[in-house]
């Protein structure tokens, strides 16, 4: 099938993972690849990416080997010492709103002289040059203006777009008619992790309401200690995330809660948590006889382990895309893959879906 090229927007934590997750299993053939659900989708599997090219603000990587990039401070992850995947290089980035207060002394960014339409200009000519068929977008949370410029150097580099992160790009019906009129598929958008708290909560509020009792109020809190919740410290960059996983939970619920009564996003930062996310779900509720009840659960992951799997599927399924000759949003996917979709399903219904799409039985 050929590879499938990819150029990475934001060398951080969780593009370090997923790098050196497909890395992991290069090297351990005979074990089966856990976190994925297919192990083929249009005949690709998770060997056929390659990461091309990659853009940043950091002058710690900027100019350095993608494969070199990754191990940069401040990422953590540390799960294989090398990777094949990433023959590209990284160039300079515009800064916009891509750091945040708390991460100013995290990050020193590159002392640069050029504007943001001369690097718009480098990053389309360096996506055209290493083959890059596909944006993926991993800024920070917040990263608003940041997130509106890689979508555009998408529509003007030609290449399909996975919005990894809550700016609201496949779901904005502007920019996805954009994607649309080009012929480039769109995936978004904030993905799920494969066993994350957004998944969890959604899960249990949609079983609560098919064996038919009341939720009155529910709350989610997440904490870690990697870089994602230092950037989330800053709360007015949180409006775009806590919609998203808000709605992700509501899209489930026979009747919507009031904002008053459900609560849903990052709570604080612990150091040494490192990439350990912990999330603590709660649902209130009536029964039979308007009797009480309530559900609590404490979820343990590693954040970034969490999403890697998720990101391979919508990789493939937007080359699958691309190669159908299919544009604008994918529907199937980001409504299985990521928070706040174009179309919410529920979750068996856009397993359903996706499921279509990769056969061939649906065109979005």
């Amino acid at each position: 099938m050929g590879k499938i090229k990819v150029g990475i927007i934001g060398v951080g934590n969780c593009f370090s993972g997923l790098a050196q997750g497909i890395e992991y299993y290069k090297r351990n053939p005979k074990r089966e690849v856990t976190g994925i659900m297919h192990e083929r989708i249009g005949g690709y599997s998770i060997h056929d990416i390659e990461f091309v090219c990659g853009f940043d603000v950091a002058e710690n990587k900027v100019g350095k080997p993608l494969a070199e990039a990754i191990y940069a401070s401040p990422n953590e992850v540390r799960w294989v010492d090398s990777v094949s995947n990433c023959p590209g290089n990284v160039l300079e980035s515009p800064v916009l709103d891509g750091i945040g207060i708390y991460m100013q002394n995290r990050i020193v960014p590159v002392k640069s002289t050029k504007t943001g339409e001369q690097l718009k200009k480098e990053a389309v000519a360096e996506i055209k040059r290493s083959g890059a068929r596909i944006l993926l977008n991993y800024l920070p949370v917040g990263s608003q203006k940041a997130t509106e410029f890689w979508a555009d150097v998408a529509l003007e580099a030609g290449c399909a777009f996975v919005n990894n992160m809550p700016v609201f790009i496949a779901s904005d019906k502007g920019w996805a008619r954009k994607f649309a009129e080009r012929k480039l598929p769109v995936v978004g958008d904030d993905i799920k992790s494969q066993l994350g708290s957004t998944i969890v909560h959604r899960v249990m509020a949609k079983l609560c309401v098919d064996r038919g009792v009341e939720i009155d109020k529910t709350y989610q809190i997440n904490v870690g200690g990697n870089t994602d919740f230092i950037t989330m410290l800053e709360r007015d960059r949180l409006e775009s995330k806590k919609i998203s996983k808000t709605e992700a939970v509501q899209s489930q619920l026979k009747k919507r809660l009031p904002d008053d009564r459900i609560y849903v996003g990052p709570s604080d930062f612990i150091p040494f948590l490192g990439n350990t996310k912990l999330a603590f779900i709660r649902l209130e509720g009536k029964m039979f006889a308007d009797v009480p009840y309530n559900l609590e659960m404490r979820l343990e992951v590693d954040d970034k382990a969490n999403s890697g799997g998720t990101t391979i599927e919508a990789i493939r399924c937007c080359q699958l895309a691309l190669d159908r000759g299919l544009g604008g949003e994918i529907n199937s996917a980001s409504a299985y893959l990521m928070k706040h979709p174009p179309v919410q399903y529920g979750d068996s219904e856009a397993r359903d879906a996706i499921n279509a799409f990769i056969e061939g039985k649906r065109k979005d």
